[in-house]
């Protein structure tokens, strides 16, 4: 089984994903460090990179091509990515959602504790945090709809969609292996 984890910035997908790979003794892939990486790479924050992809779609075709690729090849992993279940479409796709300012508080609290996900210049407040998440979340409604002509957050994409926003980590995880628990048993 393969499962896809798409979602809102800060709704606790790379938290779930990591514990559940962990649970099931799958491999976990991550396009979010990919995207990171290729952004570094070119001397780049996160949201500097997703800007250029506006205008340059070879931003998105590499990493969008590893997951096509990976889904055709292996089986019994999980991927997050936003499109991940657009290229594996044979995936068990699942959605998590927060409010846009929980979000921004939790990814807020993450950079304090590793400053090392290269996302965006100026991150001081969790407000900061709350605009640059607005602009990415922009940019990539604009590339994803100009270079796929779909919409990442529409939750019928999903086999399953859930709000974290009144959540904690170990509430979210249980509704989430429950679901991909009786997807496995089938």
């Amino acid at each position: 089984m393969i499962i896809s984890f798409s979602g809102a910035q800060g709704s606790g997908k790379s938290t779930i994903a990591k514990r559940l790979a962990e649970k099931l003794k799958i491999p976990r892939y991550y396009m979010g460090a990919l995207r990171r990486e290729a952004a570094q790479k070119k001397g780049l924050t996160l949201a500097e990179y997703n800007k250029l992809g506006e205008e340059d779609p070879q931003t998105d075709f590499e990493v969008d091509e590893y997951q096509r690729q990976l889904g055709k090849k292996q089986d019994n992993f999980i991927i997050e990515g936003r499109t991940s279940w657009y290229f594996i479409p044979h995936s068990l796709k699942i959605y998590l959602d927060v409010a846009p300012e929980v979000g921004a508080k939790r990814i807020f609290t993450s950079l304090q504790k590793e400053n090392n996900r290269n996302e965006d210049k100026g991150l001081e407040t969790w407000k900061d945090v709350l605009e640059s998440n607005k602009r990415r979340q922009e940019s990539d409604r604009l590339r994803y709809q100009k270079y796929y002509n779909i919409d990442v957050n529409d939750p019928n994409h999903y086999d399953f969609y859930l709000d974290t926003t009144n959540l904690n980590v170990d509430q979210v995880y249980d509704k989430v292996e429950r679901f991909v628990l009786s997807k496995n048993k089938k």
